[in-house]
């Protein structure tokens, strides 16, 4: 599981950050990507990525601002063009639908897949797959906005095999049993639990991604113990009034919720192009001083996300 960001910037792409966008990278996982946003020139900057746009299958648009949405009918055409074929489904705010299908129709684009809406409305889960759940939460903006949570399902322990030896069982389709959890007899007449030959499971990673808001409490629910928190930092330090009047965060803000919501990584984006290279590390100092586990990110990085080896669950 890895986060590849494709824009940083904020309201206007500039020459060091383009608009919004980031990429979750599952392809170890279910073998897709999922695409936060899609503002304009995500498919230029997809060009300079290994990431191939026909494993894209789901979109997330956090609101309808231009400089999160305007790459998006550009990159569903070239998806098409490029051998993608598989059905995409776009979550987004009310009018994504008719913001999309506007811009295919009067462009006359075909395309060679069929997309699917799930325009948001109530708060909750929004999706359910075999390994992973997303919820969405309102944020607070100008225009409706939304943050998500994405939860990938604990992995069921091991099997216990230098156990199962120890304790003289054969090796054979038992052992398929065994590891399903199952109460088996063996030819010897014992019982055996399976539940009693599996390890721990390996907690599942949890990601939270913002769209551009105010502070408000549903952040905190969202981003509760998650292992990666994107959140926006279009302000600084001593700028919090300015930020609430535009509807938006600074990085004190957001360093605050890291710090309050037991978040293991903060990745500040959505930055103003007032800051400049060494600007952006001063608004990254000013954050750490509250969690410092805080990184500024820029175009391009690529943040892989490790399951925590240090706290299990017991399934």
């Amino acid at each position: 599981m890895q986060l590849e960001f494709f824009g940083t910037g904020a309201g206007v792409p500039g020459k060091f950050r383009n608009v919004s966008s980031v990429a979750l990278r599952l392809l170890d996982e279910i073998n897709s990507v999922w695409l936060f946003d899609a503002g304009e020139g995500t498919q230029q900057q997809i060009l300079r990525s290994t990431l191939k746009p026909r494993k894209i299958n789901k979109i997330f648009i956090t609101h309808l601002h231009g400089d999160h949405i305007y790459g998006l009918p550009g990159l569903l055409s070239s998806r098409s063009f490029q051998g993608g074929d598989d059905p995409v489904t776009i979550y987004g705010p009310h009018g994504i639908k008719n913001y999309v299908q506007t811009s295919l129709q009067v462009t006359q684009t075909k395309l060679g897949y069929r997309i699917k809406y799930v325009e948001l409305g109530q708060p909750g889960k929004i999706f359910e797959g075999r390994k992973f759940t997303v919820y969405a939460e309102k944020l607070d903006h100008q225009v409706q906005s939304w943050g998500f949570r994405i939860v990938e399902h604990d992995h069921p322990g091991e099997l216990l095999v230098n156990k199962l030896r120890e304790n003289n069982i054969p090796a054979g389709p038992l052992y398929g049993q065994l590891k399903q959890g199952k109460t088996v007899q063996l030819n010897d007449g014992r019982i055996i639990n399976g539940s009693d030959y599996i390890g721990k499971a390996q907690k599942g990673r949890i990601i939270t991604i913002l769209g551009d808001t105010r502070k408000v409490d549903t952040i905190n629910e969202l981003a509760q113990d998650a292992d990666v928190l994107v959140h926006e930092s279009t302000f600084g330090k001593g700028e919090a009034k300015l930020a609430h009047n535009y509807y938006h965060s600074t990085n004190i803000q957001a360093a605050n919720t890291a710090k309050e919501a037991n978040v293991k990584r903060l990745l500040l984006t959505h930055i103003s192009a007032r800051y400049t290279a060494k600007m952006a590390h001063e608004l990254q100092k000013q954050a750490q001083q509250i969690f410092p586990n805080t990184k500024v990110v820029k175009d391009f990085d690529f943040i892989d996300i490790p399951f925590d080896k240090g706290e299990e669950s017991t399934k």
